[in-house]
């Protein structure tokens, strides 16, 4: 009998979808990138249970859109590694069962080429609690990929006791986007979730973005902060993961 897939049903539920809006997401992922798919509530079930060990390349494109995270963190099967060839130029080539997801197929039409900000970066923030009336400092390691001029960043699970995303936009040097935090449930704000806007710039090294944030408070006034995210790793394997995977303060 298959292993159930523990990782992507935590990750889903972490999410706070079901089965059929993860498999909604997972469609509405693959037509912002290009590659519809056909993902329903079954497949999702099947991914579960542990039945199909593997996704085919657009649904683990989708997949990465959708949370965030490496499809190496998700709970399926190794990708079997690429196949590398001499080109007799001094140079190799690398095909891989994943060449689809990773290369997309060359068109006519000119695109913009994107610095990598793939890896994981340290997320820190400042706000002030009204409600305390002092200021106080938020810390995460998260994980970063990209897509294009998008980036999404997850939270580490072990590295705060909240959980937060961002979905950003690079434009240049300028960074715009949303985040998003689940505090914690046992923490001075007992789970709330705060949502708000953010926008950095990237400094010249790629190493650093900072700016401000903005965001409601409880009385839905408007806050706003300081925001840095720091380069740490370029590198999103399980061993690199699981190192950061810690406390971030």
């Amino acid at each position: 009998m298959a292993a159930p897939n523990t990782a992507l049903r935590a990750v889903r539920t972490g999410m706070r979808m079901s089965q059929d809006d993860f498999a909604r997401a997972l469609q509405a992922a693959g037509h912002r990138v290009g590659e519809p798919n056909d993902a329903n509530k079954r497949l999702v079930q099947r991914w579960e249970s542990g039945a199909i060990a593997a996704p085919r390349p657009v649904y683990a494109r989708a997949l990465e859109v959708v949370t965030g995270l490496p499809i190496s963190l998700l709970g399926f099967a190794a990708v079997p590694s690429g196949h590398v060839a001499d080109d007799e130029h001094g140079g190799h080539d690398l095909t891989s069962p994943m060449s689809s997801l990773a290369t997309p197929t060359p068109t006519t039409k000119r695109t913009t080429a994107h610095r990598s900000h793939e890896g994981v970066w340290l997320s820190r923030y400042q706000y002030y609690s009204s409600g305390r009336g002092d200021s106080f400092a938020g810390q995460h390691f998260v994980v970063m990929l990209q897509h294009g001029d998008r980036l999404t960043a997850r939270s580490l699970p072990g590295s705060a006791s909240s959980s937060l995303s961002l979905d950003l936009t690079v434009d240049g040097a300028v960074v715009t986007g949303t985040w998003v935090e689940q505090t914690d449930p046992a923490g001075y704000y007992r789970g709330a979730r705060y949502h708000g806007a953010l926008q950095l710039i990237a400094e010249p090294t790629g190493r650093r973005m900072a700016g401000k944030w903005i965001g409601f408070g409880k009385d839905m006034d408007v806050n706003t902060g300081p925001w840095e995210l720091v380069f740490r790793d370029a590198s999103t394997s399980k061993a690199t993961l699981d190192r950061y995977n810690t406390s971030a303060t």
